[in-house]
């Protein structure tokens, strides 16, 4: 059974988003952005959140500069992958169907999107066809 992580504030996500969205930055750069979209936290704030990030192991700095440079060590999609994982167990006893239903339905998809899909489905169904 894999490990699981430490949970997300919401204010770390605020600043793990940076990090997806802008690359590594310092966290004069990383405050930078944070308020252009609107948080006005302090530099020591976002230095905090930064480090409580990396002792969860959602941050890599590297220190070989005198301003230490943040990255992020775990992508989007694995933390997505991860997070729904969570909620399926938690809600639906591990089985993922429920979740991707309430996902999927009431939505409205691009045609391309649904082509993606249909994609995904199709490759699926190749890889564990059903036994008769």
């Amino acid at each position: 059974m894999a490990t699981r992580r430490a949970a997300v504030s919401d204010t770390e996500m605020d600043v793990l988003k940076v990090l997806w969205d802008q690359g590594p930055g310092t966290v004069r750069e990383i405050n930078a952005v944070l308020r252009r979209r609107g948080r006005r936290w302090a530099y020591t704030t976002v230095l905090t959140l930064l480090q409580r990030l990396q002792a969860k192991g959602y941050v890599a700095s590297d220190k070989s500069d005198a301003a230490h440079v943040f990255t992020a060590a775990v992508s989007r999609d694995r933390l997505l992958k991860q997070r729904l994982r969570e909620l399926a167990d938690e809600l639906c006893r591990g089985t993922t169907t429920p979740l991707v239903l309430a996902l999927v339905e009431g939505q409205r998809f691009t045609a391309e999107e649904i082509a993606q899909f249909r994609q995904l489905l199709d490759e699926l169904a190749n890889k564990n066809p059903k036994k008769e």
